[in-house]
């Protein structure tokens, strides 16, 4: 996949060919099944044995949705290549939200691979990310790469820090994009996307996210000329819920 010379697509470009070529050959388990009712066919389960073959986007739909593979492992390494290029481009369709596609990529515990697997799938996601941020021709949402990324990985941390060095107008954009997007949802107290993987603690996620917001972000929100309702919805997360209730400002949410 090549891109234009912006400096976070050159980055992703070089982010996607490493995948291709790290991942070219991979297959899915030889003995790999799946139910022929819910997910597909003989035919269909055999390309995921076969390697280098493209499948047609309804087919790499279903096998990075099914959760019930084998080895997900090795089928997600089998269509990580054509998955990730399908993900930056918006071609993903989810029924919920992208963090679905991050669940894919927790269920293959990808961070445990090999540092020669597990390094270019890490580099691929924070290159995602900062193009993102910085891109103006991006094709996904911020807020739904940065959902995407945190249930990839399991954490928020990261995520939010590379977005702390990531300080021009159009980052400050996706800044308020974002936060206007999570505010519903942090206000009654919950995380602003489903945490589907067990091994991920939503609370400890909404505490960190909603801290960072209550920082950083405050001061970049304000000094970028952010809406002023807006404002106001993030400094109400810093309010008990009985305050935040009877504040002026109050949305006038209902949970």
């Amino acid at each position: 996949m090549r891109m234009a010379e912006h400096p976070a697509r050159r980055r992703l470009s070089a982010a996607l060919d490493t995948l291709s070529v790290t991942f070219q050959g991979m297959t899915a388990h030889p003995d790999e099944h799946n139910c022929e009712c819910h997910w597909g066919s003989p035919q269909e389960l055999s390309l995921l044995k076969t390697p280098d073959v493209e499948l047609d986007p309804d087919l790499l739909q279903r096998t990075w949705r099914a959760t019930d593979w084998g080895d997900h492992s090795a089928v997600l390494r089998r269509i990580l290549p054509q998955f990730a290029t399908a993900l930056v481009a918006g071609r993903v369709e989810p029924l919920f939200g992208l963090e679905e596609a991050g669940y894919s990529f927790a269920r293959s515990r990808w961070q445990q691979w090999p540092d020669e697997h597990a390094d270019p799938v890490g580099e691929f996601l924070r290159a995602w990310w900062v193009q993102s941020l910085t891109d103006p021709d991006a094709a996904v949402p911020a807020h739904q790469v940065f959902a995407m990324c945190a249930e990839a990985s399991g954490t928020v941390g990261p995520w939010l820090a590379a977005w702390d060095k990531e300080t021009g107008h159009l980052s400050d954009r996706r800044l308020a994009e974002a936060a206007a997007e999570w505010e519903y949802e942090l206000l009654g107290d919950g995380l602003p996307w489903h945490v589907d993987w067990y091994e991920h603690d939503e609370e400890e996620m909404r505490i960190e996210l909603t801290t960072w917001l209550l920082g950083p972000a405050t001061v970049r929100l304000r000094e970028s000329g952010a809406p002023a309702d807006l404002q106001h919805r993030i400094r109400l997360l810093g309010l008990p819920e009985r305050d935040r209730y009877t504040d002026p400002h109050w949305p006038g949410h209902r949970y």
